[in-house]
């Protein structure tokens, strides 16, 4: 079993789905587990159950994150955001906001974290990517090039970070039951024209061999681990929890 008494954790996007319970996960192994996300009031609430710390933080200003000095052990990059369109319609803006959320704060976040993790020689950075970090889907280019970006990053930092006992590795899982893969239903029945209860059975899970979603708590198991000793020789590695989507 997994310990990390002592051990000081981040886990961005951690006041719901698969952040919280991998911050849940984290607390009840020992860390001291920091919740960021960028609803403040959900985020003390979370913290306040399992005995950590908030920090409400908008991904999406990455102006002030430019400067930042982040003291911890364990790193989850796991804050994401969804929006469903094809090009010729997707919103330069929202294209933009996407990548910052979901690629340039994870950059900036091991930026400010890896000075410490090399002065104290351990350090775990952990990647919430998705399938769609190795496959694509349409209607989705943000969402896409930035977890392809994700892979990149992550495997650029387990690269300079091992001689320092640093290792970082990607989490690669399907459809998740969490909000945001609730709220992409609607966008996803308006785009193939299909009705909502469709989307399941004809979008989302086809090309799975196990048809059904993700649990939260199934993805956090895996971050656990990776966070642990164990895994100390585990690093630019890409974790799929796809139910087989990608062995296609």
């Amino acid at each position: 079993m997994t310990k990390l008494t002592g051990r000081r954790a981040v886990v961005t996007g951690g006041a719901s789905g698969i952040g919280l319970a991998c911050a849940e996960a984290l607390a009840a192994a020992g860390a001291e587990v920091t919740i960021a996300d960028i609803e403040g009031a959900a985020a003390e609430a979370a913290a306040e159950r399992i005995g950590g710390t908030a920090w409400r933080v908008d991904l999406g200003d990455t102006g002030a994150l430019a400067d930042l000095v982040l003291d911890t052990d364990i790193l989850v990059n796991n804050a994401g955001v969804q929006h469903v369109r094809p090009i010729v319609e997707f919103e330069p803006a929202q294209f933009a906001l996407m990548l910052r959320i979901m690629l340039e704060s994870p950059f900036l976040l091991i930026r400010a974290a890896l000075p410490g993790m090399s002065e104290r020689g351990f350090g775990r950075i952990i990647n919430v990517s998705s399938v769609h970090g190795l496959r694509a889907s349409p209607y989705k280019s943000a969402y896409v090039a930035a977890k392809h970006g994700l892979e990149g990053l992550s495997k650029v930092a387990a690269l300079e970070g091992g001689e320092h006992g640093i290792t970082s590795n990607c989490i690669n899982p399907g459809y998740v039951r969490t909000p945001l893969v609730e709220r992409q239903i609607a966008d996803q029945a308006r785009a193939h024209g299909i009705p909502e209860e469709e989307v399941l059975p004809r979008i989302m899970l086809t090309e799975s061999a196990i048809p059904r979603l993700v649990e939260p708590h199934e993805v956090a198991s895996l971050a656990l681990w990776l966070a642990g000793d164990d895994a100390r020789m585990v690093t630019g590695a890409s974790y799929t929890m796809d139910g087989g989507w990608s062995a296609r």
